[in-house]
């Protein structure tokens, strides 16, 4: 190979020289690579790159470093150091395990003065980096699945109810590797129905005016984090979300915003949360059956700081085990 010096060009007692093994990430624009990758490449005395459409090739030249398509042997790759000179390899994939292991395999061997090998990062992911990589896997789905293609926002409605409550099911069960997954398949849904959006003819809007739209009103609703204002405690900070948040929405009645189709515990209490934030004395209304008597329960239970919802389910899962506890003793009773 046209970058490879002969060995028998250096003495047997020169250095063995140094393989620098370079890896970037691709959610990462490319050329943005750090001041020490850079030093490596531009002091380099060759620089190689399997991959002759790497995404960083053109920001390199352009640089003026120099790179040779070239996917070398171990063997080849520890000739081309000899004489103490430094080849840095730019890695594709997943950092070239193929040559990594020929090397591990070659100094295994006893035989051969193995150069020093260093794994230098050229670009690492910033935190939320793999979101990007779900947008991409979002639009190829999109793109070429049979079933997900067809979907629209309506037809998944029902999964994001699905979702929330597996959700909220985990965190309440206390699983941390479900609570993961079930964050997933949450986030899944604003992808799937943002990129759904931007297929709209009459309104398209994307993932990024999602995130920039939630980033934006989470500014605002936070004054005392990106502005002037002071929040010492908790009820602090709710008093600057419920105004800002009212200079928002401009909403006549503070019943505005409340879904109805939520569980009906879940809106006895929030109708109630609202009423009380903003101080009205709305007295109960009066009439027979058990809807009543559930509203009268869930008010009471609002205003106590607890989630009738949550306190509902609780219960629902000590029924739960009461009903299978009672179906093994009559199990036991039958084999008897």
């Amino acid at each position: 190979m046209g970058y490879v010096r002969s060995v028998n060009e250096t003495s047997p007692e020169a250095a063995p020289g140094r393989i620098v093994l370079l890896t970037t990430s691709h959610r990462v624009a490319p050329g943005l690579l750090s001041w020490p990758a850079w030093q490596a490449l531009r002091t380099a005395d060759a620089v190689l790159c399997a991959d002759g459409a790497h995404p960083q090739l053109p920001y390199l030249r352009e640089a003026g470093i120099g790179v040779a398509e070239a996917s070398p042997t171990a063997q080849e790759l520890v000739d081309a150091c000899a004489g103490g000179r430094t080849v840095v390899v730019v890695a594709t994939g997943e950092g070239e395990p193929a040559l990594t292991d020929g090397l591990a395999r070659l100094a295994g061997t006893g035989r051969v003065r193995m150069p020093e090998l260093e794994l230098l990062p050229a670009s690492y992911d910033l935190p939320g980096a793999r979101l990007l990589d779900l947008v991409q896997v979002m639009d190829r789905i999109r793109a070429e699945c049979p079933w997900s293609s067809r979907q629209t926002h309506q037809g998944l409605a029902k999964y994001g109810i699905e979702e929330a409550y597996e959700l909220v099911e985990a965190i309440e069960a206390g699983d941390r590797e479900e609570l993961r997954e079930e964050l997933g398949d949450v986030l899944l849904q604003v992808v799937f129905h943002s990129r759904i959006a931007e297929e709209d003819p009459d309104a398209p809007f994307s993932i990024d005016d999602v995130a920039g739209g939630i980033v934006t009103k989470l500014i605002h609703r936070h004054p005392h984090v990106f502005g002037d204002e002071k929040a010492e405690t908790p009820e602090d900070v709710k008093k600057h979300w419920r105004r800002t948040k009212a200079e928002e929405k401009r909403r006549t009645s503070v019943t505005e915003g409340v879904p109805l189709g939520q569980p009906g515990l879940a809106l006895a209490a929030k109708l109630a949360s609202r009423a009380r934030t903003a101080d009205l004395d709305v007295p109960l209304p009066q009439g027979e059956g058990i809807g009543y008597e559930l509203l009268a329960l869930a008010v009471r239970a609002e205003a106590q700081g607890v989630d009738p919802e949550t306190a509902l389910r609780a219960a629902g899962r000590v029924y739960r085990d009461a009903i299978r506890q009672k179906e093994g003793e009559i199990a036991l009773e039958q084999q008897e």
